[in-house]
């Protein structure tokens, strides 16, 4: 199952690494990456789109524990599509 996972955080060389580390370990495989920093440069906002069998929630505690990640919002891929309907 496909999950869409909006992420924010302070921008930081290592956020990215540290992430897709997380990402890794728990067994979710990386569709599609994006990212943006906020216009003072100080924040990053990432959507990750991910794959795997396995629940999300597994996938976004992890994340929310790294530091300097400030919000995770985790959507399946069917809620996405009833929303944008």
């Amino acid at each position: 199952m496909k999950y869409l996972l909006i992420i924010q955080g302070e921008n930081s060389p290592e956020l990215l690494e540290r992430l897709l580390r997380v990402c890794r370990h728990r067994g979710f495989s990386v569709q599609k990456i994006s990212g943006e920093t906020t216009e003072n440069e100080k924040s990053l906002h990432i959507t990750l789109t991910v794959c795997s069998d396995r629940p999300v929630s597994l996938l976004s505690k992890q994340i929310d524990k790294l530091f300097g990640i400030t919000q995770v919002v985790a959507i399946s891929q069917e809620q996405a599509i009833r929303a944008s309907a």
